[in-house]
């Protein structure tokens, strides 16, 4: 990267084009998966070495549900293999899990996997956090975190105009987790499809016609090369 002061701090990825990818290569949809899951273990290294302190993946969205119970079950599974298998591999490479999401729809088995691979891989020599939306959804964690400063002013503990948009930052799921920078969109589609609402306000947009499996640090670069180009005013 040509100008490390402009390395972003957080970078998010609509991983897009896991079917479109196996069905190319007439292949079932579980092999594009878990492609991705091998193209998204890629991905963190080639960020940790460019310095990148934080990248945000949207792994399975609050619509996700809708798809049909096999690729979600074996989307499930996917997520059960690394928290059980690979987390020792995770903590020799320094990198911090987090999740974000809804975590009372899933069984309680997963969700404390989750907070287990979460504690386990929280040090403070960590050189990456990688955060997974799973069970995401941009709008119902606004919703949540309205109804969460509502019960507040409600019992007394909030005053109405105290409410500011630092305040609100600070109830996200995401609390804690720069702003992205950037959000690229792998699959050809130009959209948010509900990803980080609230966070991607000042967030400059790549979209690339790469499906996600074939994503490669190449391409990585060169966005990250035509970001620093970008001159970002934040509405001065």
């Amino acid at each position: 990267m040509s100008s490390p002061a402009r390395t972003p701090q957080c970078v998010g990825f609509i991983i897009d084009g896991n079917r479109r990818w196996a069905k190319a290569r007439k292949k079932p949809t579980f092999h594009g998966h878990r492609a991705g899951y091998f193209k998204l273990r890629d991905c963190i290294r080639w960020a940790a070495a460019m310095g990148i302190p934080h990248l945000v993946f949207y792994v399975f969205s609050t619509e996700n549900w809708k798809r049909a119970p096999k690729e979600v079950d074996y989307l499930f599974r996917l997520l059960r293999m690394v928290l059980r298998r690979e987390i020792g591999g995770i903590k020799r490479e320094k990198v911090r899990l987090r999740f974000i999401g809804f975590r009372d729809r899933i069984s309680r088995q997963m969700a404390a996997q989750i907070a287990d691979a979460e504690k386990e891989t929280a040090k403070k020599d960590a050189r990456i956090t990688a955060t997974l939306a799973f069970d995401y959804g941009g709008r119902s964690e606004i919703i949540m975190v309205t109804r969460a400063l509502a019960a507040e002013v409600k019992n007394g503990t909030l005053q109405l105009d105290a409410i500011s948009e630092e305040n609100f930052a600070e109830r996200l799921w995401s609390a804690g987790i720069p702003d992205p920078d950037i959000i690229v969109r792998t699959g050809g589609e130009q959209r948010l499809s509900n990803f980080l609402s609230w966070q991607s306000a000042y967030s400059e947009f790549f979209f690339t016609q790469t499906l996600w499996p074939d994503f490669s640090e190449k391409e990585f670069l060169s966005i990250l090369s035509a970001y620093q180009k970008r001159e970002r005013r934040f509405g001065v």
